[in-house]
C-alpha cells in the first residue's frame, strides 16, 4: 500500500505540467483505485517506466540536438546554415509546427539565415530547394512511433525537392520501429531518446512484467479500448509528452473516450469530455 502511495507522489511531481489534464496525487490515487486490488501494485509499477518529456526538457533536447547537427553539417559536410531548410511535417495546430517554433526562437535560426517550409507546401519546397541546389532538409517533430505519419508527409515533400539534399528528422523521442522505417527512406533520425520495445512493460517483446501480470493488465486495456488496447499497432509505448500522449500508449493511460467508465491519467485532448476542453 505505502509503495503505491510513494509511486503516486513521485509521479505527481514528474508529470505536473501535462497539459490536457492536470496530473495530481489525487487523480493518480483515483486512477489506481479503478484496478482490482491484485493489480494495483503492478499498475503503480508502470509509472516509473513512463518516459516523460516536460516542456523544458523538450526544448532543451531540440536545441542541443540541433546544435550538434548544425555543427556536423558545417564542419564535416561544408553545409552552411543558410542552406538548412527546416520542415514542419503536419497540419497547423499539431505538434510539429509548435516544435519548430520553439526551436526557431530558442536557437535563433532566423538570425543565421535558415529557411522554413511546410511539408505540404509543394511550391515553397520547390522554390527553396531550387534556390540553393544542395543542402539539408531537417524535419522537426516531437515524437515518432511507427513512422507512418512522418513517412506520408516526407514522401509528399520529397516529390518537390530540386537538387541534392540530405534529410534528417530532429525529434526528442523516437521508437525503434520508426528508426527502421526512416532507414528505408534514407532519413537520419537525430533524437534525444530511442524508445526500445524492451522498455515497454506491456509490449510482447518486454520481460519487465511477469506473463501473468502482463496478461491481467492487457485485459484491463482491452476492456477500456477494445480496438486499440495497447495503442496504435499494439506498440504499447511509454513515452508521454507535456502537450499530449501519443496514440500508441496503452489504454489504461489514456482511459475511455470521455473518461467514462475508466478515467486515464494521460488522456489525449480528444479523449476528454467537451466541457473540459
Amino acid at each position: 500500500m505505502w509503495g503505491n502511495v510513494f509511486a503516486c507522489g513521485r509521479a505527481a511531481i514528474r508529470f505536473r505540467d501535462y497539459k490536457p489534464q492536470d496530473v495530481t496525487f489525487r487523480s493518480l490515487r483515483r486512477w489506481l483505485g479503478q484496478f482490482d486490488p491484485v493489480d494495483q501494485a503492478h499498475a503503480a509499477s508502470l509509472l516509473k517506466h513512463i518516459f516523460y518529456l516536460s516542456e523544458r526538457e523538450v526544448a532543451r533536447i531540440l536545441v542541443e540536438q540541433n546544435a550538434q547537427l548544425v555543427r556536423r553539417l558545417r564542419d564535416v559536410h561544408g553545409i552552411a546554415p543558410k542552406k538548412l531548410i527546416y520542415v514542419q511535417v503536419h497540419d497547423a495546430g499539431s505538434s510539429s509546427p509548435v516544435m519548430l517554433n520553439v526551436l526557431r526562437d530558442k536557437a535563433g535560426l532566423e538570425r543565421v539565415g535558415c529557411q522554413f517550409v511546410d511539408s505540404r507546401d509543394a511550391l515553397g519546397i520547390s522554390r527553396a530547394t531550387n534556390r540553393f541546389g544542395e543542402g539539408a532538409l531537417i524535419y522537426v517533430d516531437d515524437f515518432a512511433g511507427s513512422g507512418d505519419q512522418f513517412t506520408e508527409a516526407r514522401n509528399f515533400a520529397w516529390q518537390h525537392v530540386i537538387g541534392s539534399f540530405s534529410e534528417f528528422l530532429l525529434i526528442p523521442s523516437i521508437c525503434e520501429e520508426a528508426v527502421f522505417e526512416l532507414g528505408k527512406l534514407g532519413v537520419e533520425p537525430v533524437a534525444g531518446h530511442v524508445h526500445a520495445k524492451a522498455e515497454r512493460p506491456l509490449h510482447e517483446s518486454s520481460t519487465i512484467l511477469s506473463i501473468d501480470a502482463k496478461q491481467r493488465l492487457f485485459d484491463v486495456c482491452e476492456g477500456i479500448r477494445p480496438k486499440m488496447p495497447l495503442g496504435y499497432k499494439r506498440m504499447a509505448t511509454m513515452v508521454v509528452l507535456y502537450r499530449n500522449a501519443p496514440t500508441s500508449i496503452p489504454g489504461i493511460f489514456r482511459g475511455s473516450l470521455n473518461q467514462t467508465p475508466f478515467a486515464g491519467i494521460f488522456p489525449r485532448t480528444n479523449d476528454l469530455p467537451r466541457s473540459e476542453f
